[in-house]
């Protein structure tokens, strides 16, 4: 009887702004069944500052949050 305990993170783009929506499963295993799952979700926007996350959102961030967006999403604040 092995446990193990799985985490992944996918990611959906929405709104004009990219806002940046991830979405962790964390699962645990039982000799290669999954017993339990559980969701947590998270928003990122183009103000946020997204250095402590995974490299994979920053890349991502890096890429859709150009100063176009940022400069667009803060004009929308106001």
């Amino acid at each position: 009887m092995a446990l193990s305990k799985v985490v992944s993170d996918d990611y959906e783009v929405r709104t004009e702004y990219k806002h940046i929506n991830m979405r962790t499963k964390t699962s645990i295993i039982e000799d290669g069944k999954e017993l339990s799952f559980s969701y947590h979700r998270k928003v990122f926007t183009p103000d946020m500052d997204v250095s402590g996350e995974s490299t994979e959102l920053q890349a991502l961030a890096g890429a859709l949050w150009t100063d176009e967006i940022k400069a667009s999403y803060e004009a929308s604040k106001s």
